[in-house]
């Protein structure tokens, strides 16, 4: 009878232990993220860590990720400001509420959709491509190079690439948020649910934004960025070696960042608020 207690208990305890060993795993890898990004942003506030080559890797960066995707981003915006409207149009014109055209774009676009598809079209276009290309320089040794020509890896590669993502996703996400508010003003007038007075369409949207809404757009373009740069910038540290490794950290890159703009997205939500 014991012993058929024991056999039955085994697996449970061995659930049980699975579950813990991934929460621990879990853990682990949330406090190295955090002292990651930590340790990025202390030393991008020091002067002398700048040399002309972390300032030029920098300045690519920003080029790469923040300049490039402008094109697409406006034209995400501008879809989505109209997508907006045309879904509410019913609703607008039946009650005759036109004047909450510009509020209802500040609370579904400012609060949640601008932030979160700009996050995802950094981290679709340059999460891949940042992961790729230290994996690719891991492979081929390239950082013992580096470390010959008294450059430090953690200051030439991570800093100047979590800072550039971070300054893109912010820039393009007030570029979404303009073109938005112009294409749902466009589309409201053409649809009738919106007067035809730009100073009345965005004194509703300075009335809609409320402090709240500020802290919430900083934290959703400031947090997602340095943790999407950290996040690819370790997995592309993290491969031994092999040349096969590289699509792979490439692919564990865009998993990570997504789940933790999700979650920072949330949490962010929750605290701003309720």
């Amino acid at each position: 009878m014991t012993n058929r207690r024991a056999t039955a208990i085994v697996p449970i305890m061995s659930f049980v232990a699975g579950i813990g060993r991934r929460l621990v795993g879990r853990w682990k890898s949330a406090a190295y993220l955090a002292g990651v990004m930590a340790t990025a942003a202390a030393m991008a506030v020091r002067r002398s860590y700048w040399t002309h080559p972390v300032r030029d890797v920098l300045a690519r960066q920003v080029f790469f990720t923040g300049v490039e995707a402008v094109r697409f981003v406006a034209m995400v915006a501008g879809v989505v400001g109209i997508a907006v409207v045309l879904q509410a149009q019913v609703w607008l014109t039946r009650f005759g509420q036109s004047a909450l055209v510009g509020p209802l774009l500040v609370t579904v676009v400012v609060r949640e959709l601008g932030p979160l598809l700009t996050n995802f079209v950094v981290i679709g276009r340059s999460g891949t491509a940042i992961a790729s290309e230290l994996a690719g320089m891991r492979a081929n040794r390239e950082m013992r190079v580096l470390e010959a020509q008294g450059l430090d890896p953690f200051t030439y590669l991570v800093v100047p690439r979590v800072l550039g993502v971070t300054i893109s996703v912010f820039s393009l996400t007030v570029v979404f948020l303009a073109v938005s508010f112009a294409s749902g003003f466009l589309c409201g007038v053409l649809l009738g649910v919106q007067p035809p007075t730009p100073t009345m369409f965005m004194d509703g949207i300075m009335k809609a934004i409320s402090p709240a809404d500020v802290i919430n757009v900083l934290a959703k373009t400031i947090l997602p960025g340095m943790a999407t740069g950290a996040i690819c910038c370790i997995e592309g540290f993290s491969i031994e070696g092999a040349v096969t490794e590289v699509p792979q950290a490439a692919g564990r890159a865009v998993i990570r960042s997504v789940a933790v703009l999700f979650v920072i997205s949330a949490v962010v939500s929750v605290l701003t608020y309720l």
